[in-house]
């Protein structure tokens, strides 16, 4: 079975889908790997480094494709500008593929991988289970995200992170709030802890508190009963419309003294929930710093202008995308990682198994033989 590793053509993309380390364990499998000439340039991997670990590297994408039975990326497929074709018609009929690929999104490509019988895996749908837990990509892309935040907020910032006692007089900490407590929010407070800021957190779920506070941090609580507040698979779902008030006025208090806020919150499948306001922003001191890493599904501040860093209010308001890319050694090495778990678990003997019983394999799928098997998927193309 040949496995296909493409260099990724989304605009700043420098991640890969593969390193040498994993196509080795492909390898060992039985799995013949080839990788595109200067997939992992963007990562600093050689081509000859892939071939040392057992891979062909292939020239021409279109042969690329022709020939692979599972295709391994980052980014959703998309149009390939050079060719002049999108990359789902260029996949062999009745293949795999395996990404982050937004399937209530890119509906025009679930189109195409519906026509062309496409069994597509989405490392967004994998379910939240003990057993998927290597296979976890968004934990592994969101933790360098929340550390490589806290840094992009340092240097917006016109202040020092930690208190400094000099002979021209003290300077206080920074003050830091992070709106959502996950696997980013956990590591961004850790990083502004370890930059000696003054840390504050916001969650809707009560049961992460023990986390931020064994941080360093101080949980900023909304009291709440259990029907106001919807947790599912480890997100917040939906809160009432009276949490959402009180949420805003406690929100709103924090932020007017913080001198950087980054926002986390995301809701899977659709747009990230405004936490952010204009009128917040406007009520924040001169100089403060929004990072908004909800900005790929438009954003948590209501004035984030997504891919870019902008200034409103006198306030700087960074909404860059894709941030894992920004370190592509680690985020490639921990991708890589992730997608190769989910590929032996596939191909336990060298050949794609779909135990559609595998709550693994069921809960990561979108589309198999012509049909769409997802049914938040399916909902975003009915709309």
């Amino acid at each position: 079975m040949i496995v296909a590793i493409p260099k990724e053509i989304t605009p700043g993309e420098r991640r890969v889908a593969a390193i040498p380390a994993t196509v080795k364990e492909m390898v060992k499998k039985g799995l013949t790997v080839h990788v595109q000439a200067g997939a992992g340039a963007g990562a600093f991997i050689s081509d000859e480094e892939y071939q040392a670990a057992g891979a062909s590297i292939i020239d021409n994408v279109e042969e690329l494709y022709r020939d692979a039975d599972l295709i391994l990326k980052v980014d959703s497929p998309r149009e390939n500008p050079a060719l002049g074709k999108h990359e789902a018609d260029l996949f062999k009929e009745g293949s795999a593929y395996i990404s982050f690929f937004k399937t209530t999104m890119e509906v025009e490509a679930v189109r195409k991988f519906v026509k062309n019988k496409i069994t597509g895996f989405s490392m967004n749908l994998l379910p939240r289970i003990t057993l998927a837990q290597k296979m976890d990509a968004l934990s592994s892309q969101s933790n360098i995200a929340g550390y490589k935040a806290v840094l992009i907020g340092a240097v917006h910032l016109g202040k020092y992170m930690p208190l400094l006692m000099t002979a021209a007089g003290t300077i206080p900490p920074a003050k830091v709030l992070i709106l959502g407590a996950g696997v980013a929010g956990l590591q961004a407070i850790a990083t502004a802890k370890r930059l000696g800021a003054q840390v504050e957190a916001f969650d809707v779920r009560p049961e992460v508190k023990e986390q931020v506070e064994s941080l360093g941090a101080r949980f900023v609580e909304v009291p709440a009963n259990e029907e106001e507040v919807v947790v599912e698979g480890g997100y917040a779902k939906e809160t009432t419309e009276s949490y959402q008030k009180r949420q805003r006025a406690l929100i709103k208090e924090h932020i007017a003294k913080s001198d950087l806020v980054i926002t986390t919150a995301l809701i899977p499948g659709k747009r990230a929930p405004i936490l952010i306001p204009a009128d917040m922003v406007e009520g924040m001191s001169p100089g403060s710093v929004i990072i908004d890493l909800a900005a790929e599904n438009g954003g948590n501040c209501e004035l984030t202008e997504p891919g870019k860093i902008c200034t409103k209010h006198k306030v700087t308001i960074d909404g860059r995308l894709n941030l894992p890319s920004t370190m592509p050694i680690h985020a490639s090495q921990l991708y890589a990682k992730n997608i190769v778990s989910l590929v032996l678990h596939l191909c336990p003997e060298g050949e794609i198994n779909l135990n559609m019983d595998d709550e693994i394999i069921a809960g990561a799928m979108f589309t198999h033989n012509g049909e769409i098997v997802d049914e938040r998927t399916r909902q975003a193309l009915n709309n």
